[in-house]
């Protein structure tokens, strides 16, 4: 389907849309924001062909979802995943790594999991150096030419996915699908966001 066959929406459908979508994430687990936003306009019962809002839009959606309704909760949920990222940060302090993703955003939910950007020479490297440490983790599906392996690890408080890049990607800024950068903070940044 080209841009122009694309049907025109009001800016009420798309809020709708975006509405719909953050209440999916929040209570279904959906944490793909594409699979979100369809599943919402089906349920609205608009045409497949609709203009759908961007992922912005959506996770302004979700942080005023999770704040009316979930409130206090969802912040101690948040608070402990970061307090669990912190551990993972320090503990993978040989491969120079970054909190991103839903953790570092504070959209995160029960489903989320924590996503730590590593870079190493290798997938092996982590890997043995996991294995030193009786860390079991597994291989998942990379969705990113960038990236050269992600593996899985289970921790207390969620999944972690562990996504690891060569080292030269360390000084590039990865955009997100809607061309917004997207964000990542060291473990000082973390340790002095926690005490806040």
């Amino acid at each position: 389907m080209t841009r122009h066959e694309r049907q025109r929406t009001s800016p009420g459908t798309r809020a709708s849309i975006a509405s719909a979508a953050a209440r999916l994430m929040a209570e279904d687990g959906i944490t793909d924001y594409h699979h979100a936003k369809k599943k919402a306009a089906r349920q609205l019962g608009l045409p497949e062909n609709s203009a759908f809002p961007d992922n912005a839009e959506v996770e302004a959606e979700l942080r005023a979802y999770r704040s009316l309704y979930q409130g206090e909760e969802h912040e101690e949920l948040v608070a402990a995943l970061r307090h669990t990222a912190l551990e993972l940060l320090d503990l993978l302090a040989a491969f120079n790594p970054y909190l991103t993703g839903s953790v570092l955003d504070g959209t995160a939910g029960e489903h989320s999991r924590i996503d730590i950007q590593l870079f190493a020479d290798s997938a092996k490297e982590v890997e043995i150096f996991l294995l030193n440490r009786g860390i079991d983790a597994s291989h998942v599906e990379v969705r990113n030419e960038r990236v050269e392996a992600v593996l899985r690890m289970e921790t207390d408080t969620a999944d972690a996915d562990l996504i690891i890049m060569p080292p030269n990607m360390e000084r590039v800024s990865l955009k997100r699908h809607d061309g917004r950068p997207h964000e990542r903070i060291r473990a000082d940044v973390l340790r002095a966001l926690l005490k806040e």
